[in-house]
């Protein structure tokens, strides 16, 4: 039942990797050497990779939700469906999404004309601090860029907790406690890992702006970006 999991917190971790180097190296720049300044094609990339892999990894804890419905709810097909080369596929398929989402966020915001003092009120490149130095009408960029952080947000966290639902009916199902707590020992470690990623996540991105000053937006930022991704292997090494 490990192996499929493994192929799939291996590919978790090489997100989390490539998370920390685009964020963490220039944070430190800033907070040590006090390196505040950023080139314009460095921070494009910045936002670029960081859009890239935050997509990425939305899509991947659904996969990995899905790995833990099909190993609780059905195990004795668990071997077939979840055979190297469909979890493969599926990690390849969880990749994906973040390409077209990165590029054309990307490209369409740094293509507008910028103005004024050029400071980005924030830790690293995201996409409304930058938007704010846009000296354009940007209207139709901020309905594109609502809708696509709703897809994707929303479109993983309904199928997490699609799988999730069918699990918790399932272990309810169990007639002893001891198997109960074996089925919720083998998802817990990714429930608490999807539940830091998205409850931080929404918190940044659909607070109202009359809630959301630049310092709270900063520290939510920090948790799912920073924080999040290196308590992970720690929250997979704890055995319930």
């Amino acid at each position: 039942l490990h192996q499929p999991m493994f192929i799939l917190l291996r590919n978790l971790s090489f997100l989390e990797i490539g998370f920390n180097l685009v964020i963490v190296p220039k944070m430190l720049g800033t907070l040590l050497a006090r390196d505040t300044t950023i080139s314009f094609l460095g921070c494009a990339t910045q936002m670029y990779f960081f859009f890239f892999f935050g997509v990425a990894e939305c899509f991947l804890l659904a996969t990995m939700a899905y790995d833990r419905y099909v190993a609780i709810c059905h195990p004795l097909h668990y071997p077939v469906i979840m055979n190297q080369r469909t979890c493969a596929k599926l990690a390849v398929a969880s990749w994906f999404p973040g390409f077209p989402v990165a590029t054309v966020q990307t490209m369409w915001l740094f293509s507008f004309p910028f103005c004024g003092t050029n400071k980005v009120n924030h830790f690293f490149c995201d996409s409304p601090p930058v938007l704010k130095l846009v000296c354009a009408d940007t209207a139709l960029f901020e309905v594109y860029a609502i809708v696509g952080t709703i897809l994707v947000i929303m479109i993983p966290c309904l199928l997490v907790l699609c799988s999730y639902s069918h699990i918790a009916t399932a272990i309810l199902k169990m007639p002893s406690a001891k198997g109960k707590h074996k089925a919720f020992s083998t998802c817990s470690s990714h429930l608490l890992v999807v539940s830091l990623y998205y409850v931080s996540s929404s918190l940044t991105y659909f607070r109202p702006k009359s809630n959301n000053s630049p310092e709270s937006k900063k520290l939510l930022s920090l948790s799912y970006t920073v924080v999040t991704p290196m308590l992970n292997p720690v929250i997979y090494r704890i055995k319930t």
